[in-house]
């Protein structure tokens, strides 16, 4: 699989009868068998307000690390992560997450500082080739 974009952004409000600005959406791009998808994750932005309870890393706040200036939040790593602890997600669209306890599940093991490998290769060669989701977790605990 060959990741092409990892992003996220926080959700504004539409209209003014809508919640839209509860949420935050993340996006990971990627080529499975040169076919190219989006796997998208919605979930409530309160889990970024307290990321600190439950993902190891030393950033306690956003931004999670730097890369050319560049500062990686959050919102950023979440579609990523959720691809990596469940490689099953290549063949999902979308995934929504609404209980906290979900969310920690996906952040369980994972190594955050890892991660930022794959921003650097996307920020200096536009892709990253991520040949074995096991390398992000502190143990081996990929969902296939």
């Amino acid at each position: 699989m060959i990741i092409k974009k990892a992003i996220g952004y926080e959700l504004e409000k539409a209209q003014s009868n809508t919640s839209e600005d509860f949420f935050n959406r993340s996006e990971v791009t990627f080529l499975d068998e040169e076919v190219e998808k989006t796997f998208h994750v919605l979930y409530v932005r309160y889990f970024e307000e307290t990321f600190a309870d439950y993902v190891e890393t030393e950033a306690k706040t956003n931004p999670l690390f730097t890369v050319n200036g560049k500062q990686i939040n959050f919102r950023d790593v979440v579609a990523l992560t959720c691809l990596i602890k469940n490689t099953s997600y290549k063949n999902r669209k979308r995934l929504y997450i609404n209980v906290k306890e979900d969310m920690e599940k996906y952040f369980h093991n994972v190594n955050i500082n890892k991660l930022k490998e794959i921003y650097e290769a996307l920020e200096s060669k536009g892709e990253y080739n991520l040949t074995s989701p096991l390398s992000f977790l502190k143990d081996s605990e990929v969902v296939r």
